[in-house]
Formats: structure tokens, sequence, C-alpha cells
């Protein structure tokens, strides 16, 4: 399993306290310090069955340039480069089980489906 935080993130640090505590084994993404390439970024959105606009957190100051980007298909790419270039603005915490199934796992139900 895979977990990308901001350790700065509550949300992040309840999501590993939880991990930790069920005895999962799993690999820290600080995505800030590494951050995701376009191609991983595309791959975790299919996995998601989401947008690049959904996975945005629109309250960033770096979100301010997007608010008259356009939601559709023609604009994806440029979605996608800018969450590439500013990956303060990725949804947290992402999980990636060893199946391939991925989650934002902001709330307990959704973490839990994650644990045993």
């Amino acid at each position: 399993m895979e977990i990308w935080i901001n350790p700065a993130c509550s949300k992040c640090r309840i999501a590993t306290k939880a991990l930790d505590e069920a005895g999962v084994t799993y690999t820290v993404r600080r995505y800030l310090d590494d951050p995701p390439t376009a191609e991983e970024l595309t791959e975790v959105l299919a996995r998601l069955n989401l947008e690049p606009w959904d996975l945005v957190r629109h309250n960033e100051p770096d979100a301010k340039p997007l608010r008259d980007l356009p939601r559709d298909p023609a604009n994806r790419p440029a979605w996608i480069e800018a969450i590439v270039t500013h990956p303060i603005l990725i949804q947290r915490p992402i999980l990636t089980a060893d199946d391939q199934t991925t989650a934002v796992a902001r709330d307990p139900e959704t973490l839990s489906h994650f644990l045993p």
C-alpha cells in the first residue's frame, strides 16, 4: 500500500496513525517533496475515476489561476500540469492498495476500506 501525504495535514496524520495501529505495511510518499509526474497523476485520476479539477484543493492560493480555467476535456492537460507544478493543490491523503484500489481517504468511512 502507498499513501500520499502532507505531514502538516491533520487528515494525513489520522490516516497514517490508523494504518500504524492496524499494523498495515505501507509506503509514504510526501508528495510535496516528491511530486507526481503528469503520467503518475493521470494514472491516479483514472483509478479514482475523477477529473483533475475534482482532486484540486480550490481554496489554496495556488488554485487562484485555475478559477477561470474551464473544466472540460480540452483543458484537462492544463489542469494536470497545474497540479504537477503546484502539488499543494492535491486533495489528501491518497491511498493506493496493493490491488490498485485508490481513494482520497479524508473521512473515516473511506479510510476503513483500507484497514483489516
